[in-house]
Order: C-alpha cells, then sequence, then structure tokens
C-alpha cells in the first residue's frame, strides 16, 4: 500500500548518531533516555550530548550508567565539546511504578524538551512486573507510558520555552518500537496472557504494537501544546536485547541474516548505526511538527499489509481507534496499579 507524502531524509541505514547531528545545535536543551547504560541507548545519548543537550541518563544500574556517563565524557573532551556538561545519571525501572513515579516527582516540571522512551525487554520468558503486569508490556509501554505521562507538564514547558527560539522544534516524545510489531496486535481482551497460552514473541510483538499506538495518540492529545511523538524501528544490530535468545535462536538468526546479507537486502547495524533514527527523530527539522508516524533508517516507512523482512509498518500499529482505547485503557491500569 503505497503512503503519499512519506517523509525522507539524506540519510540511510548506514548513517550513524553522529552523522545525523553534524551541525545540529541542541545547547540549552534537556533530553532524557531511557535505558542509556547499553546498546543504542549509549549512542543516542552519546549523540544528543554531543550536539549540546544537557543528558540524563535514565537506567535501572546506577553504576551502568556512570560508566557509560564517564565514556560520553571523554568522547565529548576528544572531540572539543568542552563546553557541553557531562550527562547526568538517574535511576529509573521501567518495571517499577514506584521507581517511575519516584523518577518524574524529583524530575517535577523542570523543562524538557527531548524523551526517548527507549528501554526494552525481548523475548522474555514469563513474568511480571512489580505491578503484576507481564513484564514485556508492563516494561516496554505502560512503563514508558507512565514516565511520559507523569513528565507531561515538563514537556509542555520544554516546548513553550523552544517555542521563541529560532530554528527551534516542538518538544518530542521518541519512542523505540520495532518491526517485531507485526507479530500481533494489542489483543485488548488479554493483554496479560491470562487466558491464552504465553508466547514470548507474540507479547513482544504485542509491546510494540503498543509503542507506535501510543506515538499516535499523543500527538492526538498533546500536539496542541506543541509535544509530538514518533516511533520507530531502529534496525538489526546485536545488543543485549537478545539476552533470552536461546543458542540455537541465535543461530538460526544469524544464519538467515547471512543469507539476507548477501542478497544485499539487508544487513545489519553497528549500534552508532541502529542509533541514528532515534536520533533523527529527536532532532532533524524534518520532523518538526510531525507526529504519529513510524519510522526506519532516518525515513518514514511504508505502510504494508505484511512487513517485508524487517521494513514496513502494518496498519494494526498506526490504528487510531485502537491507539485512543490503548491510551484509556493503560490509564485506567496505571490509575489502578497507584491504589
Amino acid at each position: 500500500m503505497s503512503t503519499p507524502g512519506r517523509i525522507t531524509s539524506p540519510f540511510s541505514s548506514r548513517s550513524t548518531a553522529l552523522e545525523v547531528v553534524d551541525g545540529v545545535d541542541l545547547s540549552g536543551r534537556r533530553a532524557v533516555v531511557t535505558g542509556a547504560a547499553s546498546g543504542i541507548g549509549v549512542e543516542t545519548a552519546r549523540a544528543l550530548a554531543h550536539a549540546g543537550a544537557e543528558v540524563v541518563l535514565a537506567v535501572r544500574d546506577a553504576a551502568a550508567g556512570e560508566r557509560t556517563a564517564a565514556d560520553i565524557a571523554a568522547s565529548l573532551e576528544q572531540a572539543g565539546r568542552r563546553g557541553v556538561p557531562a550527562p547526568a545519571v538517574e535511576v529509573l525501572d521501567l518495571a517499577d511504578l514506584a521507581s517511575i513515579d519516584a523518577f518524574t516527582a524529583r524530575w517535577g516540571a523542570r523543562p524538557l524538551h527531548v524523551l526517548v522512551a527507549n528501554a526494552g525487554v525481548m523475548d522474555a520468558p514469563h513474568t511480571t512486573t512489580a505491578q503484576g503486569w507481564e513484564l514485556q508490556l508492563g516494561t516496554n509501554h505502560l512503563g514508558h507510558f507512565a514516565l511520559t505521562t507523569g513528565l507531561h507538564a515538563a514537556l509542555a514547558a520544554g516546548a513553550a520555552e523552544a517555542a521563541g527560539a529560532e530554528g527551534r522544534s516542538e518538544a518530542r516524545v521518541v519512542v523505540v518500537s520495532s518491526s517485531g510489531h507485526a507479530a500481533s496486535p494489542v489483543v485488548f481482551d488479554d493483554l496479560m496472557f491470562e487466558r491464552r497460552p504465553y508466547d514470548p514473541g507474540l507479547a513482544y510483538g504485542q509491546s510494540k504494537t503498543a509503542n507506535a499506538l501510543f506515538a499516535v495518540e499523543l500527538t492526538r492529545r498533546w500536539s496542541g501544546e506543541g509535544v509530538t511523538a514518533n516511533s520507530l524501528m531502529p534496525g538489526g544490530i546485536w545488543t543485549p536485547l537478545q539476552r533470552h535468545w536461546s543458542a540455537q535462536q541465535r543461530a538460526a538468526a544469524e544464519a538467515q541474516l547471512q543469507q539476507a546479507e548477501a542478497s544485499g537486502a539487508f544487513h545489519m547495524k553497528t549500534t552508532e548505526q541502529g542509533a541514528a533514527t532515534s536520533v533523527f527523530l529527536a532532532t532533524s527539522a524534518l520532523v518538526a511538527g510531525v507526529g504519529g508516524r513510524y519510522f526506519e533508517d532516518c525515513r518514514e516507512a511504508e505502510v504494508v499489509e505484511r512487513v517485508q523482512g524487517i521494513h514496513g509498518v502494518v496498519p494494526h500499529a498506526l490504528d487510531p481507534v485502537a491507539a485512543r482505547r490503548l491510551w484509556d485503557v493503560s490509564e485506567q491500569l496505571v490509575a489502578a496499579a497507584r491504589h
């Protein structure tokens, strides 16, 4: 299915996050990156810092966060970016609502310009969050939902602060989804796999569809305040995200990928390349005022009936009716968990 008016860019699947921010000035802007101590989160945070932003690494493991902050600070020094503040580290466990609420309380209404919802878990065995939610939906979607809605005032303040500055766009929320969204819509009648057999791949797919739908509804609700959100597929990257795979799963995936790469239809990305689309959505003037869309390789993905390898977005991930229903259900789940 053709997607008219799709946004493109001069970047490609081989562009790196630092290439995307070359010439971008984020001085005076604040950014929070979840899951910033490993994988593409590190490179997302690094690129935003190199562009001049005050970056907060929101991580479960404070020691890992401090190591990442030191590494980014050293790279800033090496690049001659001595006026840029070193990243700060804040503890955040997206599988525990108490940790999320503590983070948002510490932040308060301080203006926030970029929130990258990057942290995630994939193909985990059946387990639950502190609130009893299925882990993948609870972490990947509901945790980020609670975080983002808890930072609503801060994001609105960030948008208002940036409105009068030349070359500045609105506050942006960037939600890392996946081509795995194609595996499952959001199954509203059994979100937590209480009545159907648990399947790690379906649970992951549902959570990644939820990520995309969240961006759709956030934009509808908050764009009038200057806050927009887009979702993305970062690409094929080897990161700690695959830690729940068996040796057999890893070997099978590597064999498939070798065949795909040999055909020229696909290539595995480095973490620097994998972070590029997140950084593009966080910073590029090409997506100023744009929200509720799904991107890959620094361009808007085509809406397709079936994902081609890892490319394209299926309609159930952009359905505005499902997006509104998901927001309402998420609000109810979070509110109930707080009482």
